[in-house]
Formats: C-alpha cells, sequence, structure tokens
C-alpha cells in the first residue's frame, strides 16, 4: 500500500507557490469553464477576491470541479466552481458527497483518544498487548501512541497493483484490512520504534484493528456512533466493500496518457477502496467535515487531556510534523493543523489555526489524486484561504 507524499509537501508547496506567482491556467477541451459559484456572508479578514480567483477556469486538466467552505471567527465564505460530469457540463453540486481519502485519520484518531480517555487503551502500552500474534517477533514493542504519530515503523502493506492501469483492472476487488496488515507484517520492520516519523496508511489499519479488538464492534459502527452522529456528520459513512457513492455525488476522473500520446479522462467514481478502511475509505461532504473540524478544536468529541496528542508533534525526530491524526503547518506567520487527503477522482483539505480563527475544507475532482504533487487547484485555493 503506497501512501503519497502530499501530505507532507503541502507546506513547502504553499510557501514555494507564493514566492512563484500566479498558476497558469491550462486549457481545457472536453467542455467549456463553468463559472464559479461563490458567495461570501462575511468578510472579516478573507481575501474573498482571491478565493474567487482560485476557482476561476474550472474544469482544467487538474480538476473538473472544486467545493471550497472558509469558516472560523475571521470570516465566513463558501465557493464552488467546475462540472458534476464531464458529458452533460452541469454545475458541480456544492452538496455532494465526494470520497474524503485520509481525512478518515483524523476519525480513527479521535476513536483512539476516546478509547484513551475511557481506560480501555493505553497510549505508551504496546500494540502486541491488544492484538497478539498479529506481529512478528522481528518487531520491538510499538506504542498506540507510535502508531498514531507514524513513528512505528511498520512497512506498507500491498495494494492491487502499482500502477493505475494495474489497479484500476481490480477496482471491483475487494482486499480485506487483514490482508493488507499481513502483508506489510511479512516485510518487517523498517526502522526501530520512535526513531523516525514516516506517513503510512498501515498506522492507521493496525489501529482499526485495535479499535475493533477493545470495543468487540466493528470499526464502521464505533467511528460513526463515537464522532460522526456526536458531530453531526449525516452525510459521511464509511462504504466498505460497496464501490458507489450513495446519494448525490460529482463525478471523479483521473487523467490517463496512452501509449500514442493522446489524453483520456476515466471516470473513476465506482471504486472498492475497502483496503484503505480505517485510514482512508471515507465519504462525506464539505460541511460535514467542516463540522468535524470545529467540533473536534472545540473539546466537544475527545476530552482536552487526550485532545492534546492531536496538537503534539514527536520530538527528536528530524522533520517530524505529524501529530495524532493532524500535521502541523506554519503558514503565514499561524499555525494550521491540517489533513489532506486522496482517492483516483477526488482530493481533500481540512485545515484550521487552534483556536478556530480561520478554517478551510476544500473537495477537489483531482484528476491525478494520487500524484506525489499537490494538486495545483488546491494549491491555488489553500494559498487564498490561509493567507
Amino acid at each position: 500500500m503506497r501512501t503519497s507524499r502530499r501530505t507532507t509537501l503541502l507546506a513547502a508547496s504553499l510557501v514555494l507557490a507564493l514566492g512563484a506567482g500566479p498558476l497558469a491556467v491550462p486549457a481545457f477541451a472536453a467542455t467549456s469553464p463553468a463559472p464559479a459559484a461563490a458567495h461570501a456572508t462575511t468578510t472579516g479578514d478573507l481575501d474573498t477576491a482571491a478565493l474567487r480567483a482560485a476557482l476561476g477556469g474550472l474544469p482544467d486538466k487538474d480538476a473538473t470541479f472544486a467545493l471550497v467552505r472558509v469558516g472560523g471567527t475571521d470570516g465566513t465564505w463558501r465557493g464552488s466552481a467546475g462540472v458534476h460530469d464531464l458529458e452533460s457540463g452541469g454545475a458541480a453540486d456544492p452538496d455532494a458527497r465526494f470520497r474524503a481519502g485520509s481525512t478518515t485519520k483524523v476519525v480513527t484518531a479521535a476513536v483512539v483518544l476516546q478509547l484513551a480517555a475511557e481506560g480501555r487503551i493505553r497510549l505508551d502500552a504496546p500494540v502486541q498487548h491488544y492484538l497478539p500474534g498479529l506481529l512478528t517477533r522481528k518487531f520491538k514493542p510499538i506504542t498506540v501512541r507510535q502508531l498514531l504519530n507514524h513513528t512505528s515503523g511498520i512497512q506498507p502493506g500491498d495494494a492491487l497493483g502499482d500502477t493505475f492501469d494495474e489497479v484500476y483492472a481490480h477496482r471491483f476487488d475487494t482486499l480485506m484490512p487483514r490482508q493488507v496488515v499481513a502483508s506489510a507484517v511479512a516485510k518487517g520492520p523498517e526502522f526501530r520504534p520512535g526513531k523516525q516519523q514516516h506517513y503510512l496508511n498501515i498506522n492507521y489499519t493496525v489501529l482499526g484493528l485495535l479499535i475493533e479488538k477493545v470495543t468487540h464492534h466493528s470499526y464502521a459502527s464505533e467511528a460513526t456512533r463515537r464522532v460522526l452522529l456526536p458531530a453531526g456528520m449525516r452525510d459521511t459513512y464509511f462504504p466498505g466493500t460497496d464501490p458507489a457513492i450513495r446519494g448525490p455525488h460529482n463525478l471523479g476522473y483521473q487523467l490517463v496518457k496512452r501509449a500514442d500520446g493522446t489524453t483520456d479522462f476515466v471516470d473513476v467514481t465506482d471504486w472498492n477502496h475497502a483496503d484503505r478502511w480505517a485510514a482512508g475509505d471515507m465519504i462525506s461532504t464539505t460541511a460535514d467535515l467542516e463540522r468535524l473540524v470545529n467540533r473536534l478544536f472545540g473539546g466537544d468529541l475527545v476530552p482536552r487531556p487526550q485532545l492534546k496528542e492531536m496538537f503534539t508533534v514527536p520530538r527528536g525526530i528530524e522533520g517530524a510534523d505529524m501529530s495524532a491524526g493532524l500535521q502541523r503547518l506554519e503558514f503565514e506567520g499561524r499555525v494550521y493543523w491540517l489533513k489532506s487527503g486522496a482517492r483516483y477522482g477526488y482530493g481533500t483539505v481540512i485545515a484550521a489555526t487552534r483556536d478556530l480563527s480561520r478554517t478551510l475544507v476544500v473537495s477537489v475532482g483531482a484528476t491525478d489524486a494520487k500524484s506525489e504533487d499537490m494538486n495545483p487547484v488546491t494549491e491555488r485555493i489553500a494559498r487564498a484561504a490561509l493567507k
């Protein structure tokens, strides 16, 4: 199971982009750009002109749509642009569901921290204590906290292919989380626990197994009961092996280069992502993710002593910036805590200051969502929203 460096690169991408000047918007031949539908209910310190400009020209080769919610005490802004689908060219639905990717990890971390607050999990206890036999003797004790902040040293598990063509051919097949973990364990440790930080899905796949072992309930039921419902996330759910997105949704596409030099936009909306599970298989909306950020940062979902874990990066590890479920970003004189996510056809970013003075939720119909580079449309939206 490979993971992108997109989250790690976000801070550098934003800083470099600010120094590089405006990004060029490429031509898009499939359909005429749909006008941005945006409005500002409160301006405050927000640069609404920059936000509107960031949505200009969609769809293009990088994204078919963009849905944006900026909030907090600085002001509120909502915007959308692009198309529902390339065939009809109809306007994108701003309230649509989408694959939220690795923002699922925020929910998983919240569940684990709740269990820690209840005394059912100890963050400094080895996961081998809770899941005996899962890891071989090659692995030193790995604490629950080290899984949360990606310092476990467990290597990535296998996926159903390495290239887009390979995984696309298997998009309706099921790869279960325990199969992914078994393939990761077979590779042995990458490094001694706590000595490095390597952002990988496998850490949160193991945390999903831990949640099920401790609660004796499915991950989806516990995450829904403990986080989604209390946060008011009524349009968010975990699809399991169902490849479809239930309810209103904009279609997702992957830009594919053919051997003859031509390019196609391949519909990747329907896809079984069961292997991503507790690490990245949530379907949500921008409104629901905004509710999650506000309720979580406000202390309504995780008790404050445990909530500190989400705003603490491990010390003594060069370059470490990942906490429990989030990433620390210093940008334009502020500290943001964020999480990005990507599934084929869909890219997501949530970000907020600790005091909720500024929040951002972005969903983009990214046409190369699994690229190691940050999507240009997402980048320019983030630049406009967080400055």
